[in-house]
């Protein structure tokens, strides 16, 4: 777990990732969701915004708990997100700085497991984490995941 109270030393990388998220869930969430379990884990955190000089800070999500109840409706819809992983304690709302923030913390998938994807189809919405960012999975790195299952 990072250390919320020095926040702002932190910037997005392979396991961390920001999400302003004060217009509601943002669709791109469930692309970091699978990059995450598929790849090594990671946090996501909505609520907190990446600066310029990619300095992390939180910015008050005005309905945390609505914000929660919405991420697991659809966490738990197979036509948006193949699996769900995640328990209760890993995702809390936290204060920082005076603002509300909510935490996910996605663990790597066991080996053996089949790939979190998105959208309904293992072959065109599974995603790896590149750095600070998610892309897509080939078929042929697909292919090779459900080998391995």
């Amino acid at each position: 777990m990072i250390d919320l109270s020095n926040i702002e030393r932190y910037k997005e990388n392979n396991r961390l990732e920001a999400k302003k998220a004060t217009g509601g869930l943002p669709e791109s969430l469930w692309e970091t969701y699978s990059a995450f379990a598929n790849t090594l884990g990671g946090i996501i955190l909505l609520g907190v915004e990446e600066r310029e000089d990619k300095s992390l800070h939180p910015v008050d999500l005005p309905d945390p708990e609505w914000l929660l109840s919405d991420f697991w409706d659809i966490i738990n819809d197979k036509r948006k997100v193949s699996r769900n992983i995640l328990t209760n304690d890993d995702v809390q709302i936290k204060r920082i700085e005076g603002k509300h923030i909510i935490v996910i913390t996605v663990p790597k998938l066991k080996k053996g497991e089949e790939p979190i994807y998105t959208g309904g189809s293992v072959y065109t919405g599974t995603y790896k984490r590149n750095g600070d960012g998610d892309y897509k999975c080939s078929v042929e790195e697909v292919a090779e995941m459900l080998r391995r299952k």
